[in-house]
Formats: C-alpha cells, structure tokens, sequence
C-alpha cells in the first residue's frame, strides 16, 4: 500500500444499530477499491471485517476493524464499529480515531435506538458525520421516512443529497440534489436520466434547503442568495464542506450495499465533503514543560501518537493500532511510552485489512496503523519521543456493570484462564476480572449477559478452557443488635499433656461496621494469664472470617475477655485460642445476630415516558426512589437506593423495558439490615450446604 499525506486522509467510523449494514458497507467500499475480488456476505462468514470465530458464528460484529480503502489517489480508513450495545466499548475506541462518522440506518427498519446512540456518540466528541440509508433495493425501505425522522428528531441540519429513483418498485437510480441530475444504474455504471416527474417538487424543496445553507456560511453568499443570484456548484460544494467540518449539515444519501449501488458516490462525497486529518485538532501535554502541546496532526512536527485499540489474538499475535498525531512514523524509529516509562524501537509497520497485515514503510500524521510486539504497551498509551514527551488524555470508555461469578470447569486450568483473562482485557476495556476474596468468589464484570457469554465462548475456541457462569454471592455481612455472656472450658486428657482452656466472654455491638471485630480484657487477679490474651484474639481473628449464622464475614462486634481459668501444666495457646473460637459461635448466636446487605446508589437514566416502568420495577426490587433529575433531550436521571441482591440482571431488565434507552451506573453505599425472610433464606442456604457437606463425607 502506498504512503498518504495528512491531506490525502480521511478516518470514518461506521455507527448505527446492530444489523443496520455497515459490515456489508465496509465489504462494498472494499470490493468495489479492489482489495478483494468478490464481495464477502455476514451470512456467509467470509466479510473483510467480521473475521473472528465468533463474529461468523453470531453473524454480527464484536470487534471494531479497520479497512484501509485507496480511492482516486485518497486513503479512507474505514472503521467498521459494533452496534450491538454489550460492545460498546470497541465504537468509543472507533470514535476516539475517527475525524468523521457515516451513521448507517436500514432503510426497512427506519431509525432504532443505535441511531439514536450513535447521533449522542457523535454530538458528544464533535464528529462530522453523514446519515447513510441501507437496503434501498428492499421493497418497503423508504428514504423518505428516514428523512422525515431524522428532521424531526434533530432539526434542519439533515440535507438529503440524492432522491430515490424507483421504476415497478424496483430503486434504479438516484437524482443528484446538488447538480439536479437523474442518473440511473445499468450493471455497474451510471448513466444520466430525466428527473423524474415525482422528484421534481421533493428536489425543490431539498435544492432550496441546502441553498439556505450555503448562503448562511458568509454575508457575501447571504447577499447574493437574497439578490436572486445562484450559486456556481463548486461554490456550494466547497460551502457544504464547511458546513459539514463545521457539523452544522448533515447530509443523507442512500444506497444498496449488496448491489453496490450508490457506493460509488458515497466513496466520493468522503473524499470532498469530510475533514481530513488536518482540519482536526488534538493537543496533549509535553511533560518536560508541562505545556499544552498542539499536534494537530502536523507533520513537520516532533512525531507523537496514541494506541487507540490493542488486538491479542492467539493465532495473529499481538498489535497494537495507533493513530499518529505528529510527525511521521517509520519503521526503526525509537518510541517513548510515556505511560510505561520505557523506550521501545518500532520494528514494521502495518495497515490492517480486518485481520491481514499489510507492511508499509511510514505513517504520515493523521492515519492509522498497526505496531506488532510492542510488549509494554496498553490502549490509551501515548507515544513519542524522548526528547519531546507527549501525554494524550484517554478517551472515556463505559463502566461494566453487568456481573457473573465465574469457576473453571477443569481445577487444573486455573492459571490459563487467568492469563488468557489478562489477555482479554489487555484487548477489550470494558472487561474487568474481580477477586473477591471476602467471599470466596472471581468475578467477570462486562457490558451485558451476552458480552460475558462470548468472553467464555472466546475462552473455550481460542485459548482451550472452559468456565461456567453463575450467579455471584452478595457479599452480605453478619453483626449482633444484642448483648450475651458466655464462658466455654475447652478440656482434652489423652495421656501426658492434657488441653485446657476457659473463657468468660461478653459479646455486644461495637457500633461500627468498618472494623470486624474489637476486643477487650478485664480480667482480674490473672484469671488468665496475660501470655493467652493473643490466642483468645486469634480465635477471635480467625471467628469472624466466617460467621456462625450464615458463614458471612462478621462486623461490629465488641468481646470482652472478663474472667476464666487456667491449668499450669495443660493450659496452652491453642487450648485458649479453641476456647475463643467456641465462646464467641455460642456469644454470637446468643446476642441477636443479624444479616447486613450490601446497599447501592443506583442512577438509571431513562427517557420520560419510562419513568412510570422504571420506578416500578425498582419498587418491586425493594428500591427506595430518592428524586428525579431532568437531562436535556427529554430524559430523567432516577436515584434510588436498592440492595444489591436485586440487580442481578438488572441490565438485560432494564433494555427490554426501554427498548434498549435506559442506562443504569451504581456504587456502594453502605450495609443495612437485611428483611427478615432474606435473612432466613441464607441461613437456610448455609444449613442445607452443610447437610450436603456432611453427607458427601
């Protein structure tokens, strides 16, 4: 592949709902460049960009891929990017590359909640973006009504630039709005058409819209469009590309991406009216200096980049895709992670075409490539030189929420899984792995039920073990409301030294939950002798760990030591610490034990006309609501504080009852009392697992 310029660079990221098309977009801008001979199909499980096991097993994308189109001597870097929402960590790493967006809407379906979220995804970092309607040669897809709700949605800024053409409800063509040309499809080529009769008003009304537009970008164009005068067209086009870097126009074309059909155009309309590289800016901070330094992805200055995504697959290794922000990048260079701390030399550099390789010699500012074994480096890292450390900010990536407990099926395959894991969540950031140690328990925190089911379906294909997923214990609490004194004389005689120990034991609350236990002495006379007092506190040490009633860590109890007695030859450490651990089982469950629960600040944040839902299923989740907060764009931000035992499978709950709009984050609040039957069942849970216990013995 040949060497780009920072003007001769286009990055745009694919968005839009899961099945929407753009898999099959990225695949006919692919064909129709010439990087393969035959256009691959998703249901066929052979497209450029959908390459992994487990992509052509589900038929839809979970990773984000590149494909590098070379078109009329331009490089358009096409990230192709999920839409299902459980993978929406890989669309932010898309986003953070891209200068410009094509949200891709199937003309069949109309517009679906990933429109809508990739519309936010766009506003919120700024992106150019064009809407594409897919599926035109569907009979029932209709650009009209897309057109109608996108306008209604987001105002005037969406610009139709081309107009169906369809003969016998068959899409044959398109009508050019900007130049007022028909043109019709005959094989591959386009030939030029009357417009038809049915066009001619919905043109107008189109025509004179982008009209307004073009005047609007200067007072001399707003002069002469109230003069009469009409604009030349390389005039509009260079005023639409303005409006469009500018984000204040949207345009709307359409096409067939399994017929090739409007690919041709929209190849075009990337290169003319979508910024390059060097109409963006990105700055970050020289860290010798401590300035803010503004790459702005110029390349006569010193060279700096940053690892957007990081791809470890066992049979194609290690890379690590970056976008140069400054500078040129060739291979030998000496790089600097600033992150790591450590000087590395680039070896090759790669392109990416989905999975393949393809070397070339230098990376211009601006584009995006790949860098194989550089072992240090992790996404979000910035790279440059020694000499000029840059440091980029990260971009923000979703908080998993959605949490299973997770046990390897085989014992022997606990430290494969547990590298295969790190590996896993060197590549996807929204995967987090949890040791629970209170509770016994490891845990895989993703976006959703399905991002955890393909995370183990990725760990039995490609690195050959197997876990099983269940639900994860909360992490209740045991303490005592009440007060108990107790004594216990632990004896043992079995021939020479005996054992003997004995304790007189209070047991009350301490009041303070943060701290497992504390403890006191008042014994008088040497009842006991000071030398046990440490093995009366290690009994107790190793009592609270797991506590009488339903084996939960224990909190806030208060045991005092107040009297006993000892045996000058038997007594021993062990004795008194088996005289600890007996006194406080029986103190415990004499002073009124009880469960506390983990309790979290929940906000769900929902569009209005599901807040009734919402607040009712928390209700039904012993949720307490706190208030409601308005976000602008019609939404509510609901606070509630709900036990944690009630959002297990709060996320897939929540998606079916907005249809995927509601978004929910929480946080540890405090411990509270358990209910009563809540209470009960994890006691009954405890005594059945031990009756199951002893009967396996």
């Amino acid at each position: 592949m040949k060497v780009y310029t920072t003007d001769k660079i286009r990055n745009v990221v694919l968005l839009g709902h899961g099945g929407s098309g753009k898999t099959s977009l990225a695949e006919s801008f692919a064909y129709l460049s010439g990087i393969t001979s035959r256009m691959g199909k998703v249901s066929d499980g052979n497209t450029l960009s959908d390459y992994s096991k487990e992509e052509q097993k589900r038929q839809f994308s979970i990773n984000t891929s590149v494909i590098p189109v070379e078109w009329e001597g331009y490089k358009i870097n096409i990230i192709d990017a999920p839409g299902y929402f459980d993978f929406v960590g890989e669309a932010e790493e898309a986003v953070s590359a891209a200068g410009a967006a094509i949200i891709v809407v199937n003309g069949k379906s109309g517009i679906e909640v990933g429109t809508q979220k990739a519309w936010e995804m766009c506003e919120k970092y700024k992106l150019p973006r064009f809407i594409y309607v897919s599926n035109m040669d569907v009979d029932n897809a209709s650009f009209r009504q897309v057109v109608e709700d996108m306008t209604a949605l987001y105002g005037k800024k969406m610009a139709p630039f081309h107009l169906p053409i369809r003969e016998d409800e068959k899409f044959v063509g398109y009508v050019n709005v900007i130049s007022e040309t028909g043109n019709r499809w005959q094989g591959k080529d386009v030939v030029p058409c009357e417009v038809p009769e049915y066009n001619k008003a919905n043109l107008q009304i189109c025509r004179d819209t982008l009209m307004e537009a073009v005047a609007e970008t200067s007072e001399e164009m707003m002069e002469r469009y109230f003069g009469g005068e009409t604009f030349s067209e390389a005039e509009i086009r260079a005023a639409l590309r303005t409006n469009v870097c500018e984000c204040s126009i949207v345009p709307m074309t359409m096409g067939s991406n399994t017929l090739c059909q409007g690919m041709y155009t929209l190849l075009d309309d990337i290169i003319k009216y979508m910024p390059s590289p060097e109409n963006r800016q990105v700055a970050g901070i020289n860290m010798k200096t401590n300035e803010i330094y503004n790459a702005d992805y110029d390349f006569s200055k010193a060279k700096s980049a940053y690892i957007w995504k990081t791809i470890v697959d066992p049979f194609i290794g290690k890379y690590s895709l970056i976008k140069v922000n400054s500078g040129v990048l060739k291979q030998d260079d000496l790089i600097y992670n600033i992150d790591r701390d450590i000087e590395e030399k680039v070896g090759k550099i790669y392109v990416l075409q989905g999975n393949k390789p393809v070397e070339v010699p230098e990376l211009h500012a601006g584009d995006i490539g790949a860098l194989a074994k550089l072992t240090a480096a992790r996404t979000g890292n910035s790279l440059s030189t020694k000499a000029t450390p840059i440091k980029f900010g990260k971009f923000e990536i979703s908080t998993p929420y959605t949490c299973m407990r997770y046990k390897p099926k085989n014992k022997g395959d606990v430290d494969k899984i547990s590298q295969a894991l790190q590996k896993l969540t060197h590549e996807d950031l929204t995967l987090k792995v949890v040791n629970d140690g209170e509770n016994r328990q490891t845990l895989l925190y993703g976006m959703g039920d399905q991002h955890l089911e393909v995370i183990a379906s990725r760990l039995l294909n490609e690195y050959k073990v197997e876990v099983e997923l269940s639900k994860p214990k909360v992490a209740y609490k045991e303490t005592v409301k009440g007060k108990s004194d107790v004594e216990y004389k632990y004896k043992k005689q079995t021939g020479g030294h005996g054992q003997y120990g004995h304790v007189k034991m209070r047991f009350e609350s301490s009041g303070n939950v943060e701290q497992a236990y504390v403890f006191e002495q008042e014994v008088v006379g040497g009842a006991v002798p000071k030398n046990y007092y440490p093995a009366v506190e290690k009994g107790l040490q190793e009592s609270v760990l797991k506590g009488p009633m339903a084996a939960y860590p224990v909190v806030g109890v208060k045991a005092v030591l107040y009297d006993g007695s000892y045996h000058p030859v038997d007594s021993s450490e062990a004795a008194f610490k088996m005289a600890a651990i007996q006194a406080f089982k029986k103190g415990f469950m004499e002073a009124k034990p009880v469960l506390l629960e983990p309790i979290t600040s929940l906000k769900v944040t929902v569009p209005d006309n599901y807040t009734g839902d919402v607040m009712g299923d928390l209700n039904k989740r012993r949720g307490r609501v706190l208030g409601m907060n308005p976000l602008p764009g019609g939404k509510q931000v609901i606070e509630a504080e709900v036990p944690e035992s009630s959002l297990f499978g709060y996320c897939t709950d929540l998606r079916s009852m907005t249809g995927g709009r509601g978004e929910y984050s929480y946080e540890f609040a405090r411990y509270e009392q358990a209910p009563s039957d809540v209470q009960e069942k994890e006691v009954a849970a405890r005594a059945a697992k031990v009756a199951e216990n002893n009967a396996e013995e």
